[in-house]
């Protein structure tokens, strides 16, 4: 099968190639997926589990990407809940090979049934954007209609999903980031929009909550903006500051078919937006890696046509 794969840790974007592989094994629980569109996360050759399996071991070459949407082509011993020719979509395993690949093997609990009305490239953005909005806002950070939230990074692809879900529950929403994404800010449904290179993070006032996605110096300055007994969410990093009376959460996003199944819906409905800003042909992955190339939101790649 064709698939972009790294074998150099040092060699980063520049180690990124298509290449031939062998078609995936399936484990117990599994489900090889024959790939239409997925997505990647451009931070990810820093990873450790990029380069090493769950036992330490090396598993170079190594296939990017962790958001996949395609039809299941074989399913492995003792799986149940799916079938052989559904859509599904979902987020592949952390600690091995990715979706950047023609057929990729995945846990079957970590997909979801995929609407015959929903394409497969914006199924393939919700996979990470979606969960982790969804996990932050709700599980971790139990937002609740009439509550204010800061969500920093609010045009980005996290960020724009995270909108859209705080404003269906009724939330009032504060949304940071630079000067150029203030449209596309506006346009997703933030109430107020601070810009973080030439306006004050604390003109926000206080929040119940804080969603962050950047980390560093806006991480430590967004404690004090959460009031008594309020929250602060970030997948950024460990946070060193905590809101008074209040609780910090750092978090890793988790695979969850229930809260797919629900992102999916929502989409159908029309009351999501997958944040889906480049569509590109498998071919240019490495290309789309480069910092240079970057956009807000996911730009997915096109594995198979259909």
């Amino acid at each position: 099968m064709r698939a972009i794969a790294v074998s150099d840790r040092d060699a980063g974007v520049a180690g990124l190639s298509l290449t031939d592989l062998p078609y995936p094994q399936t484990g117990e629980n599994d489900v090889v997926v024959q790939v239409h569109a997925a997505g990647f996360t451009p931070g990810e050759l820093d990873w450790p589990h990029t380069w090493i399996d769950r036992a330490g071991r090396d598993r170079t070459p190594s296939v990017p990407g962790h958001e996949l949407s395609g039809v299941v082509v074989e399913l492995g011993y003792g799986t149940t809940g799916l079938s052989i020719g559904q859509r599904v979509f979902g987020l592949a395993d952390w600690a091995r090979n990715g979706s950047l690949a023609e057929y990729t093997a995945v846990e079957a609990r970590n997909l979801a049934p995929l609407p015959i009305d929903i394409d497969h490239t914006m199924a393939a953005a919700l996979p990470i954007s979606g969960l982790t909005a969804w996990q932050g806002l709700f599980d971790h950070g139990r937002l609740a209609t009439g509550q204010t939230v800061l969500i920093h990074g609010a045009a980005g692809a996290v960020g724009s999903v995270a909108v859209q879900l705080a404003r269906e529950v009724g939330a009032r929403v504060i949304g940071t980031g630079r000067g150029a994404h203030r449209d596309r800010a506006a346009a997703l449904g933030v109430h107020t929009f601070l810009d973080l290179e030439t306006e004050n993070l604390e003109d926000a006032g206080e929040v119940d909550l804080v969603f962050d996605v950047l980390g560093g110096e806006v991480l430590a300055r967004s404690a004090a903006l959460v009031r008594a007994g309020g929250t602060l969410v970030t997948v950024a990093e460990p946070s060193e500051t905590r809101p008074r009376d209040g609780r910090t959460v750092f978090f890793v996003v988790e695979a969850d078919r229930a809260q797919l199944t629900e992102l999916a819906a929502r989409v159908r409905d029309g009351r999501l937006t997958p944040p889906v800003s480049a569509v590109l042909p498998l071919a240019e992955a490495p290309a789309a890696f480069a910092p240079a190339k970057r956009v807000p939101g996911k730009t997915i790649l096109r594995v198979t046509e259909g």
